[in-house]
Formats: structure tokens, C-alpha cells, sequence
């Protein structure tokens, strides 16, 4: 246990560590809107502390955490790495942040780090914040009318298998270094589409209905993400080995385990 805000314990922590995986951050989007300045001392700050630490402990690899939503609505399909940053979000714009401050430690210091930008992991364990849980928590307990939000962006969902593999594979990868590398598919799936290929794989009819609290601001919604793979492929020979079919039973089967199932609040929606 341990808070990223804290320079001295993240000092301690990098103390005789190999390879630092720089995954802590505050992540929910709806919740960026409420408490913004929460996210920069986290995500902005707490990158710095971890860069900071990573430095004066002479680590062998950083591999620091971004995200597709950096990218913002996309400009182009598939998004490769040169794609433009657009911050829709609190959220978006502190990991734009945090990003600078990790890659400008590799400018400036000489820090082996890697900026690894995943597009949208899920599986076992994720949080019911997330569309994948929501839905699939709510149709596991008897719920066939669905509260969602926007159905018609597009997401590029990645197994978490998958995903922690890409980060291995990173950083075993010295031309990874100084670098920003996408993590993902290369496919995407409207969100509404994603709802029945769950539905069908529970076999239950659902209905959805618009939750309006679940909306993003108009112009804060990202509509459209696929990912190009082109990179990680070339420097690693990385790719996902499992599809979204494939990951969603390994995930609908996880869930339906009582004991995990009762983790999740389907009846509830929290920021």
C-alpha cells in the first residue's frame, strides 16, 4: 500500500528495484470533472515523485502508464503514436501531463523510460465504473433493462492479459526506450455493439436505457478509438492473443462467481 503523492516513501519503495511499472493513477473519468485538482496531484505530481524516486535510485527501466484517451476523438484511424494529444477531459489532460513529465526525465536525466499507452484493457477484477463490468454485472443479476450511457463511440478493448503482456514485452525491449508505444488490437467496436455480443454470450434480451448521469459533456466525449499496433509489433513482436469474444467469456466467467459477483453494486451508479 502506498500513495504516489508522497516523494519519501516513493523513494523507498524504488530503492533496489529493477524495472518500475508506473501504473498508479486516478483513472475514472466522470469523477475528473467533479474533484479535477484531485488528478493533477496524482497524476501530474505523483509521475513526478516516481520519475524523481526512479532517479535517484538508479532503476534500470521505467515503464510509465498513459492512455488512449490522450488522443482524444480521433483524428485519423488507426491511431498511431504521432496522433495529436487533445485533452477532453480533467482526466485526459493530467496524463497528457504526466506523460511530458516522465518522458522529459529521459530528455533531461537520461531515465530509461517508456511511455506504454494502452487503449481500453478489461477483464476480471476491473471496475464497475468501466461499460464491460456495468454491463455485464447488471445482466448477471436479472437486470435486462440496461442503464448506459452514450452507445455509438468506438473503443479498441484489449484483454488485460493482453495488456500486462505488452508491458512485459516493453520492457524487455531496449529500443522501447525514450519512446511512446501504443498497447492495443488494432480493431474497435461501437459501445452499443459491444452490449449485445455480452448480452448473446449471457444469452439474455436485454433493453437499454440512457442514463443521463453516465453522459459525458458533448464535447468531452471521445467518439471514436482504434488503435495502430504497428510499433510494439515491430520492436517486440507483440500481439494480443485474444480476442474480444474470447476475453469477454474468460471475464463473464469470473464474474459469475458469486463470491466475485457481490463485489459489484449493479444497482449503483459512483463517479
Amino acid at each position: 500500500m502506498g500513495d504516489v503523492r508522497d516523494p519519501n516513501q516513493m523513494r523507498k519503495v524504488a530503492e533496489g528495484v529493477g524495472t518500475v511499472y508506473h501504473l498508479a493513477a486516478l483513472i475514472a473519468i466522470p469523477y475528473s470533472y467533479q474533484a479535477p485538482s484531485s488528478y493533477v496531484d496524482t497524476n501530474v505530481q505523483g509521475t513526478l515523485n516516481v520519475v524523481q524516486a526512479a532517479l535517484e535510485a538508479g532503476v534500470d527501466r521505467v515503464i510509465h502508464t498513459s492512455t488512449s484517451e490522450v488522443y482524444g476523438t480521433a483524428r485519423y484511424v488507426p491511431i498511431d503514436e504521432k496522433h495529436p494529444l487533445q485533452a477532453q477531459s480533467p482526466y485526459s489532460a493530467t496524463k497528457i501531463g504526466a506523460d511530458a513529465i516522465a518522458f522529459s526525465y529521459y530528455s533531461s536525466f537520461g531515465l530509461p523510460v517508456t511511455i506504454a499507452r494502452p487503449f481500453n484493457t478489461y477483464g476480471p477484477r476491473q471496475s464497475a465504473r468501466a461499460v464491460i463490468p456495468t454491463v455485464i454485472t447488471q445482466l448477471l443479476t436479472g437486470q435486462t433493462r440496461l442503464k448506459l450511457g452514450s452507445l455509438h463511440p468506438t473503443r479498441d478493448f484489449n484483454y488485460v492479459l493482453d495488456t500486462c503482456e505488452g508491458f512485459m514485452a516493453l520492457a524487455r525491449c531496449e529500443q522501447a526506450i525514450g519512446e511512446t508505444i501504443n498497447i492495443g488490437s488494432g480493431g474497435e467496436i461501437t459501445i452499443g455493439d459491444t452490449v449485445q455480443l455480452i448480452a448473446d454470450i449471457i444469452g439474455v434480451n436485454a433493453t437499454i436505457d440512457c442514463d443521463d448521469q453516465r453522459l459525458r459533456p458533448a464535447a468531452s466525449e471521445v467518439e471514436r478509438l482504434c488503435c495502430d499496433n504497428a510499433k510494439i509489433s515491430e520492436l517486440t513482436g507483440f500481439k494480443p492473443a485474444h480476442s474480444l469474444e474470447d476475453g469477454l467469456r474468460k471475464t463473464i466467467e469470473w464474474l459469475s462467481i458469486p463470491e466475485n459477483l457481490k463485489r459489484y453494486k449493479a444497482d449503483i451508479y459512483n463517479v
